[in-house]
């Protein structure tokens, strides 16, 4: 008794099986593609604002250093006219304190160190001998001076800002300077500082060293962090960003920027899982507007899954009943409709039979130049495709006809045309059967050597010029050839590489006089020269 074996699953339900295969395979890409881009946009705008924040923090640093040293400079031109006078130091030490608040503190010393004022005076230090390097640099350089940051007598971090007094006859007085706090409240910190720290937004300001100069946890100023840039990076691009990624903490977003007066770097940073955290609400509003038309889809698939295997269904439905007097009637009928699918798959297949010969046709029109029937660059290119795949050595002939602009000026581009063609026969009626003659454009053609060394092709070579010299062109007479060789022999060296050392040969031969042969590689390789 024979069993009949039926199949579990029919086309309606494979059909709906690739459908919904396909609609979670599309939602899933559109979801992870969604999921990229957003992720690499908030990325890039966060990277972004940061850069622009840190630029905008350096250049407002940047601006109150030159209102600092403007302030100072129009001091020391007043104290410079009387250096004597005690009283005038004074008031002018306090003015500049007290009218601008760019100082913490500011002091008149002269050329000894020693402090002739100082404002505010409960410092103490008028008529000390000051010995920091701040002091020093001022005093030895006699030129505005602002220090790199270091701590005071009273182990504060200050930058100290300084510029030299000369009276009116040239001579040296001293120094007005001031200093501005780093850990304790002053103008630069009040001017860092007046920004929105949210979401794990933070902001930081290091010099050369890498020393901390601002923070708003006052616990890290002072302290000294790993280089987040080099120095050469420094130097080359003053602001950017970056991901700053370590062990110890999470990956942040970085954007930095240098204050161009004092060398010093503001960076301004977001932590990355906090750039990212709208995603996952982003990807949840997507899932919803998608679902609706993904079930929507689902239904309109699952009908037309039924109305495509319908005829199938019929077909298999008579197929079942082989012992039924009327089947072979009933099978005749469905028959008739594969006939029908016969015919088209008939005209289909004929139909692809004449679109695979016009799209033949059509490649063969596109590779071929229709001035002179050869070869043209797309059609090379495919030659040396074919040759780099199969590891085909050979040789090339960079040609180009000698003068030939004069033709073209002189008898019009008709007769130039007819030398182009002249010369196009010439070259083909010189190939070899595996030879392929191409015009690499205008008056310029190659010829490629399968199996070819370059001795062997320079033979060819010459004998091609010889050819194109002794032939005689209605109207032109004679014309020339300057020919370059040079050789592939399939190493790891690219195709390129060799038709640009044809290219210089040719150049080469052009340089000798034209009407010549050049081999590549070689540095006296003219192999005939004929004058003309």
């Amino acid at each position: 008794m024979l069993m009949r074996l039926r199949p579990k699953t029919d086309l309606r339900t494979l059909i709906a099986v690739l459908v919904i295969a396909s609609i979670v395979v599309t939602l899933t890409n559109a979801m992870y593609a969604t999921w990229r881009v957003q992720r690499m946009v908030l990325i890039d705008s966060t990277l972004e604002a940061n850069r622009a924040y840190a630029a905008k923090l350096a250049s407002t640093t940047e601006i109150f250093f030159q209102l600092a040293q403007s302030q100072l400079h129009y001091s020391a031109k007043q104290l410079g006219n009387d250096f004597d006078d005690v009283k005038l130091l004074t008031t002018e030490v306090d003015r500049l304190r007290e009218q601008t608040s760019s100082f913490n503190s500011v002091a008149v010393v002269d050329t000894n160190g020693i402090v002739k004022a100082i404002s505010p005076e409960s410092l103490t230090l008028k008529g000390m001998h000051l010995t920091s390097d701040a002091s020093k640099e001022a005093l030895a350089v006699r030129q505005p001076v602002i220090s790199k940051p270091t701590l005071s007598a009273a182990n504060n971090l200050i930058v100290f800002v300084s510029w030299p007094i000369w009276d009116g006859e040239g001579r040296y007085l001293g120094y007005i300077g001031g200093t501005i706090y780093l850990k304790k409240k002053s103008i630069l910190n009040a001017l860092l500082g007046q920004q929105f720290y949210r979401d794990g937004s933070s902001v930081y300001v290091i010099d050369s060293n890498n020393q901390v100069l601002y923070h708003q946890n006052s616990q890290l100023i002072g302290k000294v962090l790993p280089a987040i840039i080099s120095e050469h990076e420094r130097e080359e691009k003053p602001n950017g960003s970056l991901q700053i990624s370590s062990r110890d903490e999470k990956t942040r977003l970085a954007g930095y920027a240098i204050v161009p007066t004092t060398g010093w770097m503001v960076v301004t940073f977001k932590p990355m899982d906090v750039t990212l955290e709208p995603l996952s609400g982003l990807l949840m509003k997507v899932l919803k507007h998608s679902v609706p038309f993904a079930l929507l889809t689902l239904l309109v698939a699952v009908i037309l899954a039924r109305l495509i295997a319908l005829p199938l269904w019929q077909l298999a439905r008579k197929a079942s009943k082989m012992d039924a007097q009327s089947v072979s009637t009933e099978i005749s009928v469905i028959r008739a409709w594969y006939f029908e699918a016969a015919q088209v798959k008939r005209a289909l297949l004929t139909g692809i039979g004449l679109v695979q010969e016009k799209i033949g046709r059509l490649n063969s029109e596109a590779q071929t130049d229709p001035l002179t029937q050869l070869f043209n660059r797309r059609g090379l290119n495919a030659v040396l495709d074919y040759y780099q795949t199969m590891r085909q050595p050979f040789a090339v002939l960079a040609l180009d006809i000698d003068h030939f602009k004069r033709v073209n000026d002189t008898w019009g581009h008709d007769v130039g045309d007819n030398v182009i063609q002249q010369v196009a026969r010439t070259l083909t009626a010189s190939a070899r059967q595996t030879d392929v003659v191409c015009r690499n454009g205008g008056e310029e053609f190659l010829m490629l050597l399968p199996g070819s060394a370059a001795d062997e092709a320079s033979v060819l070579a010459e004998r091609v010029r010889k050819s194109i010299a002794n032939a005689w062109i209605e109207e032109v007479g004679n014309i020339t050839l300057s020919i370059g060789v040079a050789a592939w022999c399939g190493e790891d060296v690219a195709l390129e590489v060799t038709l640009k050392q044809a290219d210089a040969a040719l150049y080469q031969a052009k340089q000798a006089g034209r009407n010549c042969v050049c081999v590549s590689g070689k540095s006296v390789s003219l192999l005939s020269q004929t004058p003309h």
